[in-house]
């Protein structure tokens, strides 16, 4: 994700003077499937760069970083001087939750404020999360509100402005006075601390902006004054009725989804028991919800099914040495399959799982084969059980690996399929 953002510029303005020298800087990086891009009416850029999986992220990052410094000398000042941010996560939010309060105490600016200092950073120090990204955000700015008739009457532009604030609040390197080499007799070694960044809206009004002729100076408060607000205005969240903050959370790339929603939740509820009296907060969504229940439901099925199979064994061997043989196989079965999705790095998800469900089938249903023939036998005359079990694996030995050959022909060509790949081109705007 490349982040950025126009401070007052529009839609197109962002597209022709931020996102496009950017596109065409990061496109044609290595491994990248596809780029899409969104422009708005705030001043932000937001370009979305979509790798192959095999792709290491890490590198990823570092290419995409290279590309952005190469068009750095393209874009405003303005973007420069706030910032390009460069960031690795997968698409989509983890979970997202409002935060408000229910009688009004506070407004969306002192809970934007609030999420920013003590919550965000917190959050975004949890494992496996990629960022914490406010909606609705306000961030606390100086607000200059001018009277252009007033501006006109004195002959002064929205620029000359622009340039008296930047002149007159800076932060100054003031030195020391005293400091060597000094004449002797000096004793002491001072830091000069000035006066730097103004900080009230009483100290915006008294920029100087013009002075004239007759030594008279014209003044930020003649032509307007200034008031301390948000920085954008732009959005409006609401949540249950309450005028609100929202929080989202992704993920890193390779992190556990489940244990990124656990924990980041674990967080928030800690951080929640610092909040001021009356703020509150709700998960408003939550992407993992699915996924735990689709679990929660495989490994029902499996229990189901082992419990089924030994039920079956038993009904039709009515005996429970004999039963109690193929059910050892279903342990041995797991610990195989699971020694197969450790070497193979798959993650324990809905496929991994369904496969273990298949692999406990397959096993059993081969002993179950193995201990009716030998059944068999034994109730035929064989009663010494090794005779028995040598004599029935010699009959069904080779249906049991003929099986389990058509098996791997069907199961290992599917293990090696790449998967359904979606190619996409051009911009989203």
């Amino acid at each position: 994700m490349v982040s950025s953002g126009y401070i007052g510029a529009n839609a197109q303005t962002v597209e022709s003077a931020v996102t496009i020298p950017l596109e065409q800087a990061i496109n044609g990086v290595e491994a990248m499937k596809y780029i899409t891009s969104s422009s708005g009416n705030d001043g932000t850029s937001q370009i979305t760069v979509t790798f192959d999986v095999t792709r290491d992220v890490d590198l990823a990052a570092v290419d995409v970083q290279n590309r952005v410094s190469q068009a750095l000398g393209r874009l405003p000042d303005s973007v420069k001087n706030t910032g390009v941010i460069i960031t690795k996560q997968i698409g989509g939010f983890i979970f997202g939750a409002g935060v408000y309060t229910e009688n009004g105490q506070y407004d969306s600016l002192f809970l934007s404020n609030y999420l920013d200092i003590y919550v965000r950073d917190a959050v975004k120090r949890v494992p496996g999360v990629g960022d914490a990204i406010i909606f609705g955000e306000r961030k606390y700015a100086m607000r200059l509100w001018l009277d252009p008739a007033r501006m006109a009457q004195r002959g002064l532009t929205a620029t000359t402005v622009l340039s008296a604030l930047q002149e007159q609040n800076v932060q100054v390197a003031a030195g020391e006075v005293g400091q060597q080499p000094s004449k002797d007799g000096q004793s002491y070694e001072i830091s000069v601390r000035a006066i730097g960044r103004l900080t009230e809206p009483s100290e915006f009004d008294n920029i100087v902006l013009k002075s004239g002729t007759d030594g008279t100076l014209v003044r930020l408060r003649d032509v307007g004054h200034a008031v301390l607000g948000a920085e954008s205005y732009a959005s409006l969240l609401r949540f249950n009725g309450h005028d609100a903050v929202g929080l989202a959370v992704t993920q890193l790339p390779g992190a556990n989804a489940l244990d990124v929603d656990r924990d980041a939740k674990a967080e928030l509820a800690v951080l929640s028991k610092n909040f001021p009296p009356g703020m509150k907060y709700a998960v408003a969504f939550d992407s993992t919800t699915v996924v735990g229940e689709s679990i929660k439901d495989v490994l029902q099925t499996l229990v189901e099914a082992v419990v089924l199979v030994i039920i079956v064994i038993f009904l039709f061997l009515q005996d429970w040495r004999s039963t109690f043989i193929p059910a050892i196989t279903i342990p041995v079965s797991l610990i195989g399959t699971f020694i197969f999705v450790k070497l193979f790095g798959f993650s324990i998800n809905t496929l991994t799982l369904f496969g273990i469900t298949l692999a406990t089938g397959l096993v059993v249903d081969d002993a179950i084969v193995v201990i009716e023939n030998v059944e068999r036998h034994i109730t035929e005359g064989i009663t010494e059980p090794h005779n028995a079990a040598s004599v029935a694996m010699k009959e069904v030995a080779g249906a049991v690996i003929a099986t389990s050959l058509v098996l791997v022909a069907v199961f290992v060509p599917v293990a090696l399929f790449p998967g359904t790949t979606v190619f996409c081109s051009g911009n989203s705007r």
